[in-house]
């Protein structure tokens, strides 16, 4: 099926919870409409930055719901559907893909780690699935599964519908031009992520994207679109303010992403679910404070 190559900042929304813990489908409709209002090219949902490994597999299928049906077609969508097998995977792949998703996105399997031989069947069983274009996520543990650049590009060029990379093993640059030379036009596309804390040298490298979440979706368009306009001294310019605000995320993750979404309107609670999620102490939120402030006069919502 054809489709438009993807390119751009696809931003992921979190899944926002209430204080009982449950998800909060107004706040996650108007996380979505902020991605789309900040000017984000796509969406990615339910991933890594929106806690999915803490969501029932209904949880998993009603996020998947809500936010095709509140992009409403505005932007494309990217559903996230890495399972725990491949009968669990195909599963989340082919109810993405029914529910009208653009694509899906998916890691190897992510609990009891998998051979090279049951990576490709895993992905070679989604391209038999599904006929719209699939990401693979090459990510690193203890959650991914980082794979070769070998393995990378014989997918690519064997799999039909696989077609994409997004590239966060370390380090990501390397792993992307290694992919680039092996796979050739076979890769549609290649795209960071890590919050966007290495943009610069992946667009270089001929990146097509980047995968950010979503809390500071109107920045990260804003230096997209100055890579893409060729000024680099000024799109480095802008990355340097960024730099506090994404070390402080490669620290607490989803504490900050809610944090700042909460304290820019868009969701009405911090509430986090994902085992193990670091909590923002008076350092941290007076830190935050300071890096907000010098931030703000660039924000566009």
């Amino acid at each position: 099926m054809a489709h438009q190559p993807f390119r751009g900042v696809f931003a992921i929304p979190v899944t926002p919870f209430d204080k009982q813990g449950k998800i909060d489908e107004s706040s996650l409709r108007r996380c979505i409409d902020f991605c789309v209002a900040g000017g984000a090219h796509g969406i990615v949902n339910p991933v890594n930055a929106s806690e999915f490994t803490s969501l029932t597999d209904d949880e998993r299928k009603r996020v998947t719901e809500i936010t095709i049906e509140q992009t409403n077609g505005r932007i494309p969508v990217v559903i996230g559907t890495s399972g725990v097998s491949t009968h669990h995977a195909v599963e989340l792949s082919r109810y993405a893909a029914h529910v009208g998703a653009d694509a899906v996105i998916a890691m190897p399997p992510y609990v009891r780690k998998a051979t090279a031989a049951e990576i490709y069947e895993y992905y070679r069983a989604l391209s038999a699935a599904v006929d719209i274009p699939i990401f693979i996520q090459d990510y690193i543990g203890p959650v991914g599964t980082p794979m070769s650049a070998d393995l990378l590009s014989r997918m690519l060029r064997e799999l039909e519908h696989v077609k994409y990379l997004k590239e966060e093993a370390v380090p990501a640059g390397h792993m992307m031009t290694a992919v680039m030379a092996k796979a050739g036009d076979s890769l549609e596309g290649v795209m960071g992520g890590a919050a966007g804390r290495y943009i610069m040298d992946e667009f270089r490298r001929g990146a097509q994207g980047t995968m950010p979440a979503c809390e500071i979706v109107d920045l990260h368009v804003q230096l997209w679109d100055l890579l893409e306009s060729g000024d680099e001294t000024a799109a480095f310019d802008f990355y340097r303010q960024m730099l506090p605000l994404m070390n402080l995320e490669s620290l607490y993750s989803f504490a900050v992403y809610k944090e700042v979404l909460h304290r820019r309107g868009v969701i009405d609670y911090t509430t986090m679910r994902a085992a193990g999620a670091p909590m923002l102490d008076d350092y941290d939120q007076r830190e935050l404070d300071m890096i907000l402030a010098d931030l703000k006069p660039l924000f566009l919502l």
